[in-house]
């Protein structure tokens, strides 16, 4: 049986199949457009990946599936003809930021902790569905009719493609609508973020009979990236760790049973459910701007070609120069979405190897942040997995083990999604496939990074204060 993984992915579908090694070959990659019509607005058209799927099904020519989807992105449609009746707006977008501020003044954060597991931020999509329907006159409408349907993008495609509207329980897990211990749909969560639960899609396992795709293959899995990206690791005990390094960088540890941290440094969240198995829960925790603060970097003139920020002299941090990444805000552990990024301790000798050398620092510094807060809550076990194109950065990679000071495999396969999709989907349809994972150990030297991490937690206060002043009238 030929077996398929369909990413759908921030900036890209794309498809590759299973091999009867294990390996995975590439066979479409198809680009999508990202607008932003509006200050803290990030959409994308619902219609045009639909479309990019259904030309990588056809190019895969798959017996057997695995859909990954973008998280939290989500939209509105009409049940009747599957039409939509808003942009699918992306995880990145912010418009909700002042609506999600209010509720947590309001007193709405325990609620949202101890049912969803998750902490008061636009990036969930709750706020997001909430908007669609407090502004989108034709959403309401067909929201009084009852024609309405509300979800991310993954219960969109599932509901076109195989007719039936339905969401995985990982995805359902990023929404801050889901009770987390429960698995179902938590009516007070819905009806704080002002979203009907009776648009919402049916929650099911990650694999399975998940329907019939157009061709007749089928549907074996659908999850979200980043617990695809997780599966793909080999993350499977108590502790092992990932982090993915895309347009933000991504760090997850399998606990296995439910971990509720105290506080919302780092997120409980669903890894997957095979079948009608047990759920697997781990821990999530989020870096919002990681590829996409080098591109932004390239695109300033700071550097023209990847080769010429892969080595650089002694660390920009141990010089006093620092960059806080808070392009779009501050993601986990510090959950402040009005940060944003800035360099410190620039001086006139310092140019533009300075500057991109303290930036791939600063995406290095806040992953160990994560990571390390990740550790307080579930043990470390073995070395953190790292996948995404800044782990091809030499630098960048042994100054993350550095300052880790603990040791990273570093994959040779460069879609870990993908890889991850293609093993449940195979799973589920009851293939045995080798799990092939060729890769190489990139050594932490420890002794630096309490220091490093105290200079920047300096800076980053730095930024948080500015950001804290820039709210204030004046």
């Amino acid at each position: 049986m030929r077996i398929a993984a369909i990413d759908q992915g921030t900036t890209s579908t794309r498809a590759l199949v299973l091999g009867e090694d294990g390996r995975l070959q590439p066979v479409l990659s198809l680009p999508h457009a990202q607008t932003t019509p509006a200050p803290h607005h990030v959409e994308q058209d619902a219609e045009e990946l639909l479309a990019n799927i259904q030309r990588c099904l056809e190019a895969a020519g798959a017996d057997v599936v695995g859909l990954s989807n973008q998280g939290e992105s989500c939209l509105a449609w009409d049940a009747r003809d599957g039409r939509p009746v808003s942009p699918v707006i992306s995880w990145q977008d912010d418009r909700t930021a002042g609506v999600v501020a209010g509720l947590a003044r309001d007193g709405a954060g325990p609620l949202v902790l101890e049912r969803a597991g998750l902490p008061m931020d636009a990036y969930f999509s709750a706020s997001k569905l909430g908007w669609i329907v407090r502004h989108l006159p034709l959403a309401a409408n067909l929201a009084r009719q009852g024609h309405l349907r509300l979800g991310t993008t993954d219960a969109f495609f599932r509901d076109r493609l195989t007719g039936r509207f339905e969401t995985d329980v990982a995805t359902a897990s990023r929404t801050s609508l889901m009770n987390l211990g429960l698995g179902t749909w938590d009516a007070d969560l819905c009806q704080l973020f002002g979203v009907p639960i009776s648009a919402l899609p049916r929650i099911t396992p990650t694999s399975g009979d998940l329907g019939t795709l157009p061709g007749g293959a089928r549907l074996a899995a659908s999850i979200v990236d980043q617990q695809a990206a997780l599966y793909g690791h080999g993350c499977r005990a108590p502790g092992e760790t990932k982090i993915t390094f895309g347009t933000g960088a991504f760090a997850q540890s399998v606990t296995g049973a439910l971990v509720r941290p105290g506080d919302a440094a780092v997120l409980p969240t669903v890894a997957w459910q095979e079948g009608e198995g047990s759920v697997t829960y781990a821990l999530d925790g989020g870096v919002y701007a990681a590829a996409s603060a080098v591109n932004w970097a390239r695109g300033l003139g700071l550097f023209a070609d990847l080769a010429e920020i892969a080595a650089f002299g002694s660390p920009a941090i141990d010089r006093g120069l620092a960059f806080v990444p808070a392009l779009v805000g501050l993601g986990a552990p510090h959950w402040n979405r009005a940060a944003r990024g800035a360099w410190l301790g620039l001086g006139l000798a310092d140019g533009k190897a300075d500057l991109m050398q303290a930036l791939l620092e600063g995406i290095a510094l806040r992953s160990v942040e994560v990571l390390a807060a990740m550790a307080s809550v579930q043990a470390a076990n073995g070395p953190v997995s790292v996948d995404g194109g800044l782990s091809r950065n030499p630098y960048f990679t042994q100054f993350l083990a550095d300052t880790l000071g603990r040791d990273l495999f570093l994959s040779d396969e460069p879609e870990l999604t993908a890889a991850g999709l293609a093993q449940m989907a195979a799973r589920a349809a009851g293939l045995s496939v080798p799990e092939v994972r060729p890769g190489r150990i990139i050594h932490g030297r420890t002794g630096a990074g309490a220091g490093r991490l105290a200079a920047f937690a300096a800076a980053r206060h730095a930024v948080e204060r500015y950001a804290a002043t820039r709210l204030q009238p004046l």
